[in-house]
């Protein structure tokens, strides 16, 4: 079914960081009435994410780093447990977590596949997140890791087990890296035991 608007107003509002517009349009209902909406849109483009596994170990390797606005919303840190992620910055999803992966892990990752294409927040934010999985080997970590330019970040090799009860207790609570851990549960690529 093909949604029915028309904009009425689409005013920029900043561009400090990503982009952001205030949007007026109609909507008309599937019973034919049109309502007027006004919203706020954040455009900070599409982004990938990668959740390292090692299926020998049982492991996962995880990030850990400052995030402003989990702080702002009563993460007494604001340190956040997570996948390896961000922007595609043009770059094609593929492309981009094996960048990220080899910049805040230091782990190169030739095979990965891909697990979903999520919109994380559709009520006020564009962004897709493309989800991958890929299996890291130790000999793989040819770089440092922790991040470019402002970043500082923790690299963490959890085993499965532990990452999975981290979910349960809240200490992982990134939507992103839930999904992608609760995906290997359910696949059974990494046993939960």
């Amino acid at each position: 079914m093909a949604v029915n608007i028309t904009i009425i107003k689409d005013k920029f509002l900043s561009d400090n960081y990503f982009i952001l517009r205030n949007i007026t349009y109609d909507l008309t209902r599937r019973n034919g009435e049109v309502v007027r909406q006004r919203r706020e849109v954040y455009d900070r483009g599409n982004g990938a994410a990668i959740l390292l596994y090692n299926r020998a170990r049982n492991s996962v390797v995880l990030t850990r780093q400052f995030r402003i606005a989990t702080w702002q919303n009563g993460n007494p840190d604001g340190m956040l447990i997570e996948a390896c992620a961000g922007l595609l910055d043009d770059d094609a999803p593929e492309v981009c977590v094996r960048r990220e992966a080899m910049e805040e892990t230091g782990y190169q990752v030739d095979d990965v596949q891909r697990v979903y294409g999520l919109f994380m927040s559709p009520g006020g934010v564009t962004e897709r997140v493309h989800l991958f999985t890929g299996e890291y080997q130790t000999s793989g970590q040819v770089g440092q890791g922790g991040g470019i330019d402002d970043e500082d970040i923790d690299v963490l090799e959890l085993p499965f087990p532990r990452a999975l009860a981290m979910i349960r207790s809240g200490e992982i609570c990134d939507a992103k890296t839930v999904i992608l851990l609760q995906h290997m549960a359910l696949e059974g690529i990494l046993s939960p035991r």
